[in-house]
């Protein structure tokens, strides 16, 4: 299953993580320096969740973020299953 969501549509993204070296300014040092960089993959904070789906009586799984939570309390879970319907996504 992929790492989506099927609400924001928030995915993987690409970036990287840095070797740090040197003493701040702050601390009367001359600088922190990169000293090298990796590639690494910044992964959405994705949550299995049902949610009642009172209009057909059922429970209702969806695979979605944390932010994604926070918009079905603020529109309602009707909306948001409508709206998916829109799209073509089964529900």
């Amino acid at each position: 299953m992929s790492k989506v969501c099927q609400i924001t549509g928030k995915k993987p993204a690409r970036g990287y993580k840095y070797a740090i070296r040197g003493i701040a300014k702050k601390k009367k040092g001359i600088g922190l320096k990169v000293t090298g960089k990796t590639k690494r993959r910044f992964e959405p904070n994705l949550v299995k969740k049902r949610f009642w789906y009172g209009a057909e009586n059922r429970f209702v799984t969806l695979r979605l973020s944390t932010a994604a939570m926070r918009t079905i309390d603020k529109l309602g879970i009707d909306a948001v299953i409508k709206d998916l319907r829109l799209k073509g996504q089964t529900v």
